[in-house]
């Protein structure tokens, strides 16, 4: 019997709640804490940037000044790598580049700093800043997974996503679902000509499962492929079969090597109806399906999927590193970006610890 297990045999009657509600507010309060400790690092950042920037000008300071001033502080606070020069030169950057922003000044607040330096230093659009701030903030991601997304141009996908989310998929886990499906894979790691098979893709992309893995996003686990289905005693078999970890859902996935066409909605719907049917399990959220094709139309996929009843993505693949051509000119106007990205509010899963005078979000 464990520890725990023997305090709560000996325990008053209602002990073990109130146990629970105890360990609940600490943890509550501790994130509190750093969020308030996160919020005041980044307010000093923002006044260091300022008032070096304003001096500069005002005053006619050179570079040495920056030197001096981080020299003189390490002298002061040992130990404490936010006040290197370098940093010092990023605070004047971060101020400079933020100022004339009031959108974007309260969302770099709400993620620590090492991650609003590489936000800051690879994005150079304010619709795509704000998009990787929101959902940095909201999601929880490790700075680890934040240079993830941007080397995967996750803004770019999620806008180019061509998904029927919006409509089918729980509110609680609609932003995640839009952003676990690409609009275009690279298959590079699987070895293959252009000239191959649907069941030659589908067997390199079982040999190079890890590399199938992290292209698909992370937080998927392989169930299976060639999957099997039974409906009046005939046999029927999914492509490959994945289950999102996050979304807590069984994802099902059709390889096409051709164009998409409209069948194929059909035929993975069947596939969808029957899991959900038959295979999903209590607490698990319906199935979502993805599509993956050599090719598509966006006239001809929107067609497809107005009326589709379970949440399905259209994607596309190649062989080789490359992007598709709708990367350079199917994407929305500014305007349509803003007001999607107005739905990306709240903090889900974020945590911090303080580490040498900077916060870092821990893994959830």
């Amino acid at each position: 019997m464990s520890v725990e297990q023997k305090t709560a045999s000996l325990a008053p009657n209602g002990y073990t709640d109130f146990l629970i509600e105890v360990k609940t507010q600490i943890r509550q309060r501790q994130l509190q804490a750093l969020r308030a400790v996160n919020n005041e690092l980044l307010a000093l950042y923002w006044w260091l940037g300022e008032n070096i920037s304003q001096r500069q000008n005002a005053l006619g300071w050179g570079k040495a000044v920056v030197e001096n001033l981080a020299r003189d502080l390490q002298a002061e606070f040992p130990g404490r790598n936010g006040f290197s020069a370098p940093n010092l030169w990023f605070m004047r950057q971060f101020y400079n580049e933020y100022r004339d922003k009031p959108k974007l000044q309260p969302l770099v607040r709400e993620i620590s700093w090492s991650k609003n330096l590489l936000i800051m230093a690879r994005c150079k659009d304010d619709l795509e800043r704000e998009f990787y701030l929101r959902a940095t903030a909201r999601f929880g991601w490790s700075k680890s997974v934040v240079q993830h997304q941007l080397d995967n141009h996750s803004y770019r996908q999620y806008l180019l996503g061509q998904t029927n989310f919006d409509a089918l998929v729980p509110d609680s886990i609609k932003a995640q679902a839009m952003l676990a499906v690409k609009d275009h894979y690279t298959f590079d790691f699987v070895g293959l000509s252009e000239q191959h098979s649907e069941r030659e893709l589908e067997q390199a992309l079982v040999r190079n499962l890890r590399g199938f893995l992290i292209e698909m996003g992370g937080a998927f686990t392989f169930v299976g492929n060639q999957y099997r289905l039974e409906v009046d005693g005939k046999d029927y078999f999914v492509d490959l079969l994945l289950f999102h970890r996050r979304l807590r859902c069984l994802v099902a996935i059709e390889l096409k090597i051709g164009d998409f066409k409209p069948e194929h909605k059909g035929q993975i719907e069947f596939y969808l109806d029957t899991l959900d049917q038959q295979h999903r399990l209590e607490g698990e959220n319906p199935p979502i399906g993805i599509v993956i094709c050599r090719s598509k139309t966006k006239t001809m996929v929107e067609y497809a999927l107005r009326t589709a009843s379970h949440a399905l993505g259209i994607a596309t693949y190649t062989v080789t590193p490359q992007l598709p051509a709708s990367y350079q000119s199917d994407l929305p106007s500014p305007e349509q970006i803003a007001a999607r990205l107005q739905g990306w509010t709240g903090r889900d899963g974020l945590a911090l610890d303080v580490n040498d005078g900077d916060l870092n979000e821990v893994e959830p």
